[in-house]
């Protein structure tokens, strides 16, 4: 199961990389998000899938039964999914502002209008006469 799991995660890994390397942002948003959940994944792989016992220790020992769930991975991906979820807001509101100030998705479209936006000078805005 352990290895299935690992196998799972490395191929969301690369279908996520291969979302962050195309020119549309959305797309890489998508990435972003399937890297994030991959890592996740993988942290959950590598606290061990196969033990069916939770983390409690009976009364009267000083060690719990083995082999017991480790309950840190799941701590750290609680965090990471909170994390995860604050990083993919920043992203959507960045990705909004964006799209609002350029009219375009496509990030080859964006640096042509930055390299515009910069030779106009501070003072020019969009092509409509809106503010930045």
């Amino acid at each position: 199961m352990q290895t299935l799991c690992a196998i799972l995660a490395g191929i969301i890994i690369a279908a996520g990389v291969y979302l962050i390397l195309d020119r549309n942002l959305i797309r890489f948003i998508f990435g972003l998000v399937l890297v994030g959940n991959a890592v996740n994944l993988l942290i959950f792989t590598t606290g061990r899938l196969a033990s069916r016992r939770p983390p409690l220790i009976p009364e009267k020992m000083t060690l719990g039964p083995e082999p017991f769930a480790n309950a840190l991975p799941q701590a750290l991906i609680l965090t990471a999914i909170v994390i995860g979820f604050a990083l993919l807001s920043f992203v959507f509101v960045l990705f909004y502002r964006a799209y609002q100030a350029l009219e375009t998705v496509d990030t080859e479209f964006m640096r042509a209008a930055e390299n515009d936006a910069d030779h106009h000078g501070p003072e020019s805005g969009p092509a409509d006469g809106r503010p930045l």
